[in-house]
């Protein structure tokens, strides 16, 4: 197998497409911080399922959490500032339920 000289800083080899790598590597960072924040919410809804005995607010929290992850993913500039809207209200109906 030959070997391929790894450039004169040892970064990427012009045979490396680094446009589409940082775009990949951005796509999922963005995917993981949005996806983290749903997982949040969720948790977030359990426990006003399970503690607070909310089943039916548990129900439109995972529906809201759900859309907004959905315009996180679909609207780069938010992100996961729309799920992070939902788990703070969460977090009150949680602390006020």
């Amino acid at each position: 197998m030959a070997q391929i000289d790894p450039g004169p800083q040892g970064t990427y080899h012009p045979d490396m497409d680094e446009k589409t790598h940082e775009a990949t590597y951005n796509g999922f960072t963005h995917f993981t911080m949005i996806a983290t924040t749903v997982v949040l919410c969720h948790v977030l809804v359990l426990a006003i399922g399970g503690i607070k005995g909310g089943w039916t607010t548990s129900i439109v929290g995972v529906i809201m959490s759900l859309a907004a992850g959905a315009v996180g993913a679909l609207v780069p500039s938010i992100g996961w500032r729309a799920p992070a809207a939902v788990a703070a209200l969460l977090v009150v109906l949680l602390i006020l339920y």
